[in-house]
Parts: structure tokens; C-alpha cells; sequence
């Protein structure tokens, strides 16, 4: 009986136990293998949907705006001297005469301020009112809001011979698309 009991404990114990842990051992590493695929997979299912939900937040952000950029692009396809006169001409409809003129409208071929160096197209617009304090800060606001591509380069206010109003220059660069 000596002759089969190493037999019998190596195959009957030993082999089965050493076959167990083993499979036991690739089962561990097989199954942390998948949670960190997993885990991995989720982090990019998150993050993927967390830029989702930012997106559609945007984009209902700009549907509110798409009217007012719509507005913006067919005054940006005008020809800034005829956009700049008929917001002017709608603004003087809207002032007195008495607190407010405009005396010139120029545009000249001159690249002035920020324009100077920058490489987007540009042009400069020189406007000079006679108007109240009051009546000009109602008009710059006015203007500024309806063309928003305007940026103020040169502001100068004397004082009129006039006493009841001032004599305003005002340079603007035009940003062009």
C-alpha cells in the first residue's frame, strides 16, 4: 500500500490544489484586468457624457442667441460707411435737435490703434457730434449696442461756443469679418 500513497497524495491533493490556486491566481488577474477596463471605460463614458450635457447647455445657450448673432452678421455684411449712417440717422430720430448733431462722418483710409498690428481687416471711423452730455453717452450707447463690431479708439470732448453743449470727437476702428 507504500506504493500508491505518493501517487495517490500527489495527484489526489497536491496536483488538485496546485491547479485550484493557479486557476484561482489567473481568475484574480483576469477579473482585475476587466474592473480596470471597466473602470477606464466608465471614466471615459462619464467624461464623454458630462461634455454631452455641457454641449446641449451651450447649445440651448446660443439658440437664445442665434436671433441676435443673425442680426449681427447681416450688419457685419453691410459696408460699414452705410451701416454707420443709417444707425446714426435712426439715432438722431430719436434725440432732440437741440442736444444733438452731428457735424462730420469720415472714414479715412488709415489704420490706426489696435489696427495698426493686427492682421484682421479693419477699417477707422471718425464721427464728431454737438450734443449734451446726457444726449451722447444715450447716442455712444446706442451706436455701440446696435454695431458691437465698433471699438472706441480716440474720444475727445471741447467745449462749444455754445453753452449749452459740447463738441465730441470720436474715433472708432471697424472690425471687418
Amino acid at each position: 500500500m507504500n506504493l500508491y500513497r505518493t501517487p495517490i497524495a500527489l495527484f489526489g491533493f497536491v496536483l488538485p490544489v496546485f491547479i485550484t490556486a493557479a486557476l484561482a491566481g489567473v481568475a484574480f488577474i483576469v477579473k482585475s484586468r476587466i474592473e480596470n477596463s471597466f473602470n477606464e471605460k466608465l471614466g471615459h463614458f462619464q467624461g464623454y457624457e458630462q461634455n454631452r450635457i455641457q454641449a446641449l447647455a451651450r447649445e440651448a445657450e446660443n439658440s437664445k442667441k442665434r436671433q441676435f448673432y443673425k442680426d449681427w452678421e447681416t450688419l457685419l455684411a453691410k459696408e460699414t460707411a452705410s451701416s454707420v449712417g443709417s444707425t446714426l440717422a435712426t439715432i438722431e430720430d430719436k434725440l432732440p435737435s437741440k442736444e444733438f448733431q452731428v457735424t462730420t462722418r469720415d472714414f479715412p483710409a488709415n489704420r490706426a490703434g489696435f489696427a495698426s498690428v493686427s492682421a484682421q481687416n479693419s477699417g477707422q471711423v471718425h464721427l464728431a457730434f454737438r450734443a449734451t452730455f446726457r444726449s451722447m453717452q444715450l447716442a455712444l450707447l446706442e451706436l455701440e449696442t446696435r454695431m458691437p463690431h465698433l471699438q472706441l479708439q480716440e474720444f475727445r470732448i471741447d467745449p462749444s461756443a455754445n453753452s449749452n453743449s459740447l463738441n465730441f470727437d470720436v474715433f472708432y476702428t471697424a472690425w471687418e469679418p
